[in-house]
């Protein structure tokens, strides 16, 4: 069956193969259950704190709709690309619409929804491949990159490797003699030394071990070491009933109403943008990394990718519990929109490259309902009921 559905064997991967890479691809991007509704939330900013969403409730949405979409991505478009709230807009959403605009945390993810919607329509018409088809090669492949530089710096800022600078200084170096830094560079060497061994689970592996050595880190600190709850730690306890309360929430459409049409026109333009090229660097780096694009740069089924990519918006997902994990990439998400509970948009996770590089890499084996889908997507559904317990 799974044969028949995916092509596994004509694609040369293998069943393993697909689960080992499904589970590197969650690793990699698992850090967004925690730190998507911790930016939507304005987790540590105490000025801010009680106008974003509840913390819980953007935890279970971002699960969801990433493990949902994850695995519509292999079941309709035959594709190992991960779906999950995009590192960027998220930050749009918050500092932007809500902090800037003062927009209360409904209607900032309507203004998502709406931008989902304008996409969809957009998928619907052709509109957005044909203009995906008409940029050139070599601009697509640079967005890609820009994605990824985008990535790392937010890497090195979590990891404490760089910091926000003083006035006039954007970023500086971090203490490089604290432990976190030092877990992080540990974490980094021992990922690179791997795959310059060969290891196929050498970034499995490399996560494994540093997860290990930063909660022995903390315990031997004391906790100093990684102060935030949950953070390095053994949670205190394994499961937890997903918190749904938002569900529904970001069905508003005020925003219309609190800050004019015009102005309204243009923030859902300027973040319609930024998803759209956002989703375009992905899909076209990860498929030239996944060998699957055409001699003129193109993505067989493309039109599928973008469909799901941009569908979580929709009326029938809305009731559902749609959810703006932004994209969640590339969520990225990364499955756009489904702001309805307090998430973000989805992207197509540039965080895919992360199992695209290991052995099963061709589209229809990869994640392919086994690994990417059910396995990775399965995955993130089984987490949406855990929480950072310290």
């Amino acid at each position: 069956m799974l044969e028949r559905c995916f092509g596994l064997a004509r694609a040369g991967a293998t069943v393993g193969g697909e689960i080992r890479g499904g589970l590197t691809t969650f690793m990699v991007m698992a850090y967004i259950i925690f730190v998507n509704p911790a930016i939507l939330g304005f987790a540590g900013i105490p000025a801010l704190q009680g106008q974003g969403p509840p913390f819980a409730a953007t935890q279970a949405s971002t699960c969801l709709v990433a493990g949902v979409m994850t695995i519509a991505m292999g079941l309709v478009a035959n594709y190992p690309l991960a779906l999950a709230s995009g590192m960027g807009l998220n930050a749009a959403v918050a500092y932007q619409l809500v902090a800037g605009m003062k927009l209360p945390w409904q209607a900032a993810m309507g203004v998502v929804l709406l931008e989902g919607l304008v996409i969809t329509v957009l998928v619907v018409t052709g509109l957005r491949e044909a203009i995906m088809k008409a940029i050139p090669a070599s601009l697509k492949q640079a967005i890609g990159v820009g994605i990824g530089l985008f990535i790392l710096f937010i890497g090195l800022n979590a990891s404490g490797i760089v910091k926000p600078g003083p006035p006039g200084v954007p970023v500086t170096l971090g203490v490089l003699t604290s432990a976190p830094v030092a877990v992080a560079l540990f974490g980094l060497l021992l990922v690179l030394w791997f795959q310059s061994r060969g290891m196929t689970a050498g970034l499995l592996l490399g996560i494994f071990a540093t997860t290990i050595l930063a909660m022995i880190v903390n315990a031997w600190t004391g906790g100093r070491a990684f102060p935030l709850p949950g953070q390095a730690v053994i949670p205190k306890t394994l499961t937890a009933w997903p918190d749904f309360s938002s569900l529904g929430s970001g069905v508003d459409l005020s925003v219309f109403a609190r800050v004019g049409v015009i102005t309204a026109v243009v923030t859902i333009f300027s973040i319609m943008l930024s998803d759209f090229f956002d989703t375009m660097g992905t899909v076209i780096g990860v498929g030239a990394e996944g060998g699957w694009l055409t001699p003129e740069g193109d993505l067989p089924r493309l039109n599928r990718v973008l469909l799901v990519d941009s569908l979580p918006p929709c009326p029938v997902l809305r009731a559902g519990g749609g959810h703006r994990p932004r994209t969640g990439h590339r969520a990225r998400p990364h499955p756009r929109r489904l702001p309805h509970d307090g998430a973000r948009a989805p992207d197509s996770l540039r965080r895919s490259r992360g199992r695209i590089s290991r052995p099963p890499h061709r589209g229809p084996h990869a994640v392919h309902l086994l690994h990417h889908r059910w396995h990775r997507g399965g995955l993130r559904l089984l987490l949406r009921d855990q929480a950072p317990a310290g």
